[in-house]
């Protein structure tokens, strides 16, 4: 009987210290799945150039499916900005149809986000775009750093609090503080984007003292890479902070990032010595970045612990595109495949933006003329804003816009002097063209290894050049050579105006010019002609109140046939160094 009792109250006692240790160690899983970047791309479908793709919303939507009915693991789906803008289903929903809820919340609402942060490129769409948008979405729409200027209070929310199975999860949402850079004022009127840096040290401790979060989100729309555009890690609103506030700010786990588009799975160290998490995905919905993370319970000190937090990023196009999100937006793409096939007027001749990165074309040319006809300036200041782009001759419809002009940008006059403007090209071709000794050299500003070799993006295993494409400005208006055998600040020889006016550094003329430059955009301006980045702004004498594209096409219509042609206002010299270094590098940039 002794005995009996002794191996019961064992028995018990066993029991006891086997439910105690399953209450102390309660697991929950937890998977973050962050789409960002995917301008527009909701349906697998290229409207631009009229054939399907393998990456879309549809497509993420049948892998967030999978991974919520998967038993043992809770999703929470966040974007991470720049949504609005980049393909002609959402320009559609922007500018067209303005009454209808936005294709983009209807998506996402259906996807379930449970929240995002706005980037960028949503701000660009305007006030009148974006204030509608967020009122159409079901989630928390964030960005810390976006500060009312009336209020003093974040223009959007600062901050989410998610919670799953007990599991306390504060999300914290800043933006790229560039916008003043590369937007005019009137679409972002009344915000102030403060240093990204700065407002995490503000609203980390808010978060934490009064939420008292077991896992702390950055949900960053910026990059990475803290240097870019000739930034330091002291740049003060440092347009790509996202590791700085991951490594300066103590308390976050992880840190979704987004802006860049470059794709990012890395480890780095806060100041106390914790581990950060940094994610990010490529652009137009190619991959998404997935955090999973284990959190253990000690149910005695009632505290959530991190046991595990890794990262993955996935590809898309595997999946398929899932059916029922399909049927819900068939009319949508239907819609829109309609706008986008609507002729706008005849071209003569096809034209490729492959000639305007090494010299002038007739697609860059097409915009000048565009340009000088609808502002009535003295001279015009374009760049290439497709790396490899084509519009065959025949009809030109709405989709063949969107190849020749990418971004919504408005188009300004400003008033600049006739040595701004020469300073204004001396830096653009400094980034543009090499310095050529002789025609065994490049033509291209590539980069260079210690030894004098190509150095090649890890990502798109493509050379890299000093300067992005979309920073080679040329100008129109006035004659002018380019001598690649001078060096920087020495190249550009303005002989006269157009029509053979001479044109005086100390005069002050009319410019042509879109608003990203305008607002001191790449740094021509402010870097180039050294214009202070205050007295922009008062330089600017006209703007278009809708973006460039729609009056392009405007133009266009009313033209009815178009010619492109080369204007011939400017060549590179000694041409045979030109001619060469053009071959070859045409050979080595697009590997034919």
């Amino acid at each position: 009987m002794k005995l009996y009792l002794k191996n019961n109250l064992l028995f018990s006692f066993l029991i006891c210290f086997t439910f105690a240790f399953v209450l102390n160690a309660q697991t929950v899983k937890i998977k973050f799945i962050e789409t960002s970047d995917v301008h527009g791309a909701i349906l697998p479908y290229d409207f631009v150039n009229d054939t399907t793709t393998n990456s879309s919303l549809a497509q993420v939507h049948s892998y967030v499916i999978m991974e919520r009915n998967l038993s043992g693991q809770h999703v929470i789906l966040l974007d991470n900005g720049d949504i609005l803008q980049g393909d002609p289903l959402v320009y559609y929903f922007n500018y067209e149809d303005t009454a209808a809820t936005h294709i983009y919340a209807q998506a996402m609402n259906f996807m379930s986000y449970d929240v995002a942060t706005i980037g960028n490129h949503d701000i660009e769409t305007g006030h009148c775009v974006y204030d509608k948008f967020r009122t159409e979405i079901n989630f928390p729409w964030l960005a810390a750093n976006a500060v009312n200027t009336q209020t003093g209070k974040p223009y959007f929310e600062p901050y989410t609090i998610i919670e799953k199975e007990g599991v306390k999860i504060a999300v914290l949402g800043l933006i790229t503080p560039g916008i003043p850079h590369w937007l005019p004022e009137n679409i972002w009127e009344g915000i102030e984007f403060e240093d990204m840096i700065e407002s995490a040290k503000k609203w980390v401790p808010i978060i934490q003292q009064k939420e008292n979060p077991d896992l702390l989100i950055g949900l960053f729309h910026s990059g990475v890479d803290y240097t870019y555009n000739g930034e330091t890690n002291e740049t003060y609103r440092n347009e790509n902070a996202s590791q700085l506030v991951a490594e300066q700010v103590p308390g976050f786990d992880i840190v979704f990032v987004g802006h860049d588009h470059s794709g990012w799975n890395f480890k780095t160290v806060n100041a106390n010595n914790d581990s950060v998490l940094i994610l990010g995905p490529l652009s137009r919905a190619r991959t998404v970045a997935v955090a999973t993370v284990t959190m253990s319970l000690d149910s005695t000190l009632n505290k959530w612990t991190k046991e595990n937090i890794t990262g993955d990023i996935v590809e898309i196009a595997m999946y398929r595109p899932d059916n029922h999100f399909m049927s819900k937006f068939m009319m949508s793409l239907s819609i829109t495949g309609n706008y986008v096939a609507k002729p706008l007027g005849e071209i003569t001749k096809s034209i490729s933006s492959k000639a305007s990165i090494f010299g002038p074309s007739e697609f860059i040319d097409l915009i000048h003329t565009f340009q000088l006809e609808t502002t009535n300036a003295d001279i015009s200041f374009v760049s290439p804003l497709s790396f490899n782009s084509e519009i065959d001759s025949g009809w030109i419809y709405v989709r063949d816009m969107f190849k020749l002009y990418r971004y919504e940008n408005f188009l300004y006059t400003m008033e600049l002097t006739g040595q701004e403007i020469k300073d204004y090209l001396e830096f653009s071709f400094a980034g543009w063209f090499d310095l050529m000794e002789s025609d065994d050299d490049h033509l291209l500003n590539f980069k260079m290894d210690k030894e004098g070799s190509l150095i090649y993006s890890q990502r798109s295993s493509s050379p890299m050049l000093v300067q992005r494409y979309y920073n080679f400005s040329s100008a129109a208006g006035i004659k002018y050579t380019v001598d690649v055998t001078k060096p920087a600040g020495e190249k550009v020889n303005i002989k006269s105006l157009s029509n053979g006016s001479p044109f005086v550094l100390t005069e002050k003329y009319k410019v042509a010019i879109n608003s990203y430059r305008g607002n001191g955009g790449g740094g021509h301006l402010t870097t180039g002609a050294g214009i202070p980045e205050e007295e922009l702004s008062t330089r600017v004498i006209t703007s278009t109140d809708k973006d460039l594209r729609f009056y392009m096409m405007k133009w266009i219509e009313k033209k009815k046939k178009i010619t492109p042609i080369i204007i011939g206002n400017w060549k590179v010299i000694p041409e045979i160094f030109w001619e060469i270094g053009k071959e070859r590098d045409y050979k080595i940039l697009y590997k034919k």
